[in-house]
C-alpha cells in the first residue's frame, strides 16, 4: 500500500524478526503487517469524571480503525485532575502534566514506529499536550475530546464543579449553612465528562475543533451520549483518509487556523489558559504567534456567548442550540473566520460547515453581533512596570474596565486562601499572589480557590486579583495572571509591598504599580532570589527547563 510509512521498518524489514515475533504475539497477522499501525493514545484513568470513560472510548476508536482496515493499538498516558488538585500542592503538577503528556505520546509513537495517532483526552491539559505531540511527530493525527459533563441540579438551579468552589466561599461568608454546602457537593458533578462551562477543557476542545484537528461536533457532543460513541468510531475510520493523503498536523495548524482558534475562544469568552496553550502549540507547529496576535484578535472580535463562568449557560446548552459547528457556521457567515483552512476530514473548514444546521431560531446562548456582551474580546494582554513581558487578563466587561486600589500581598496561594478566610481582604483592594509562576510555583498553579472564595464572599465586583500564577477557566472577576517576569525571576510583582497602589486598565492594556522607577530599582537591589521550593523530582526538572508564560511555558526548547 505504501501507507505504512513508519511501521514498515518493524513489520516488513526481514532483519527485524524479533519485532515481528512480538507483534505476532499480540495477535497481528502477516496480512496486518501490510496495514498502517495507528496508535490510540488514551489519557483515561479512574480518578476523575473528565477521564473515567476515556478507555472505553478508545475501544470505540479501535473499532473504527478496524472498519477502515487499519491496525489500531491502544496505549495510555498520564493525567492530572485540575478540579481535584485545585487549591492543594498537587496543582503544581497540572501544567507540567501537559508537557509530560506530549513527551509520552511522542515517545510511544516514535519508539513504536506508528503511522498515525488518535488521541482521546479529557481534562484540559490533556488536549494541548496531545496536540503538541502531534505537531512534534507530524504524522496523520486526530484528537477526540471525551466530552462535557451533564449539569448537576439543586432546587432547579444548574450546578457544575465551580459551584462547589463558590459554595465554599458562601459557607465562609455565612450565606449558606453546612447542609446547603453538602447538597451542592453531592449534586454538582453527576457523572462522566469534563467541566460543563466554558472553562479550559471546553475552551480548548472548541478551539481545537475549529483549528481543524478534530471532527465536527467533537467539542460539544456530551460525554455520555450516542453521538460521542459514533464520533469515536468515525475518528478511527477517518484515519484512513489522513494516512492515504498523508495529511499531517503541520498542514492543518497554520497562522490562519490559529487565528480561527483564538477568534472562537474570544466569541465564546473562553479560558485565559488558551493563551498559554496556543503559544505552546504554535511553537510546536513552528508558526510565529505571539501575545500581540492575541491582543490583535481580541481588539477586532466581539464576546458573544453567555456561558459560565461569567454567564449562565453550559456546553450542554450550546449542544442544544446547534453545537460548536453552528457557532462556527455563524462566524463563517459573518466573515469572522478563514474558511479555506484544511481540516482532518480532508476538506476545508467551510466545506465541513456547508450542510451544518444554523443556530436554532430564538436561542439565547450566542448573542447577535449587534448586541454583544462586549464589543471587543475579554482576553486582554497587559503590559507595564508590573508586567514588562506581558500578562493576561480576563475582562468580560461585567467587572468594569479598570481597577485601582492598594495592594494586599501574599507570598503564595495558601497564604492568600487563609487571608481571605480570615477576612483580611477588604473592598477596593488588589490581592497580589506571587511566587506561583512556572519556576516559582513551580508549575504555575491555578488560582481558582482564592477567586471562587472572593466571589463566594460577595467581593467579586469590589476586589481585583493579580498573580504570576494562572487561572482556571472557571475563574471570573477582575483578574490578571501570567505576569511576566514572575516573582522568582525578580519580576516587579515580587517587589510590591502592602498598600502600594496598583492600577489595572483593560482599555489601555496597562498594569502598573504606582511607585517611582527609582523606588522600584532600590527594592530590586535589596531583593534576594529565594530558593526553589523543590530540590529534585519532576517539579525540579520542570523549574529548570520551563520557558516563561509569555513563551507558552514550553519545556523542549
Amino acid at each position: 500500500m505504501g501507507q505504512n510509512r513508519y511501521s514498515k521498518v518493524v513489520t516488513q524489514d526481514p532483519s527485524q524478526p524479533a519485532a515481528q515475533a512480538m507483534l505476532h504475539a499480540i495477535g497481528l497477522t502477516d496480512d496486518d503487517f501490510q496495514k498502517p499501525l495507528v496508535g490510540i493514545a488514551s489519557t483515561g484513568y479512574e480518578g476523575n469524571p473528565c477521564n473515567m470513560h476515556l478507555n472505553d472510548l478508545a475501544v470505540e476508536i479501535k473499532k473504527g480503525t478496524k472498519e477502515a482496515d487499519l491496525v489500531g493499538l491502544i496505549f495510555n498516558t498520564i493525567g492530572v485532575s485540575d478540579g481535584i488538585s485545585m487549591g492543594t500542592p498537587g496543582m503544581r503538577f497540572s501544567l507540567p502534566s501537559r508537557d509530560l503528556i506530549a513527551d509520552s505520546m511522542e515517545t510511544v509513537m516514535g519508539g513504536m514506529s506508528y503511522d498515525g495517532m488518535v488521541a482521546v483526552v479529557g481534562c484540559d491539559k490533556n488536549m494541548p499536550g496531545s496536540v503538541m505531540a502531534m505537531l512534534r511527530l507530524n504524522r496523520p493525527s486526530i484528537m477526540v475530546y471525551g466530552g462535557t459533563i451533564a449539569s448537576g441540579c439543586v432546587a432547579d438551579k444548574k450546578l457544575d464543579v465551580v459551584s462547589a468552589f463558590e459554595a465554599w466561599g458562601e459557607k465562609v461568608a455565612g450565606t449558606i449553612n453546612e447542609a446547603q454546602f453538602k447538597e451542592v457537593i453531592h449534586n454538582a458533578c453527576p457523572g462522566a465528562g469534563a467541566c460543563g462551562g466554558m472553562y479550559t477543557a471546553n475552551t480548548m476542545a472548541s478551539a481545537i475543533e475549529v483549528l481543524g484537528l478534530s471532527l465536527p461536533y467533537n467539542s460539544s457532543n456530551p460525554a455520555v451520549s450516542p453521538e460521542k460513541i459514533d464520533e469515536c468510531v468515525a475518528a478511527g475510520k477517518a484515519m484512513r483518509l489522513l494516512i492515504e493523503k498523508d495529511i499531517k498536523p503541520k498542514d492543518i495548524v497554520t497562522k490562519k487556523s490559529l487565528e480561527n482558534a483564538i477568534k472562537l475562544v474570544t466569541v465564546l469568552g473562553g479560558s485565559t489558559n488558551a493563551v498559554l496553550h496556543f503559544l505552546a502549540i504554535a511553537r510546536a507547529a513552528d508558526v510565529t504567534f505571539t501575545l500581540a496576535d492575541f491582543q490583535r484578535i481580541s481588539d477586532t472580535t466581539p464576546f458573544l456567548a453567555d456561558l459560565k463562568p461569567s454567564g449562565k449557560f453550559l456546553m450542554e446548552d450550546v449542544h442544544r442550540v446547534g453545537g460548536i459547528p453552528a457557532v462556527i457556521k455563524f462566524m463563517l457567515d459573518n466573515n469572522m473566520l478563514h474558511g479555506d483552512c484544511l481540516t482532518v476530514t480532508g476538506k476545508t473548514l467551510a466545506e465541513n460547515m456547508a450542510d451544518v444546521p444554523s443556530l436554532k431560531e430564538g436561542q439565547k446562548v450566542i448573542r447577535p453581533l449587534d448586541n454583544p456582551i462586549k464589543e471587543t474580546g475579554h482576553i486582554r494582554i497587559l503590559f507595564g512596570n508590573l508586567a514588562v513581558d506581558g500578562s493576561v487578563a480576563k475582562i468580560t466587561g461585567k467587572e468594569g474596565l479598570s481597577f485601582e486600589g492598594p495592594a494586599r500581598v501574599y507570598d503564595g496561594e495558601f497564604a492568600a486562601n487563609a487571608g481571605i478566610k480570615a477576612g483580611e481582604v477588604q473592598k477596593g483592594e488588589v490581592v497580589v499572589i506571587r511566587y506561583e509562576g512556572p519556576k516559582g510555583g513551580p508549575g504555575m498553579p491555578e488560582m481558582l480557590k482564592p477567586t471562587a472564595a472572593i466571589m463566594g464572599a460577595g467581593l467579586g465586583k469590589e476586589v481585583a486579583l493579580i498573580t504570576d500564577g494562572r487561572f482556571s477557566g472557571g475563574t471570573h472577576g477582575f483578574v490578571v495572571g501570567h505576569i511576566t517576569p514572575e516573582a522568582q525571576l525578580c519580576g516587579a510583582i515580587g517587589l510590591v509591598e502592602n498598600g502600594d497602589i496598583i492600577r489595572i486598565d483593560a482599555e489601555t492594556n496597562e498594569l502598573h504599580v504606582k511607585i517611582t522607577d527609582a523606588e522600584l530599582e532600590a527594592r530590586r537591589a535589596a531583593w534576594e532570589t529565594p530558593s526553589l521550593k523543590v530540590t529534585k523530582g519532576v517539579l525540579y526538572k520542570y523549574a529548570q527547563s520551563v520557558a516563561t508564560a509569555s513563551e507558552g511555558c514550553v519545556t523542549d526548547e
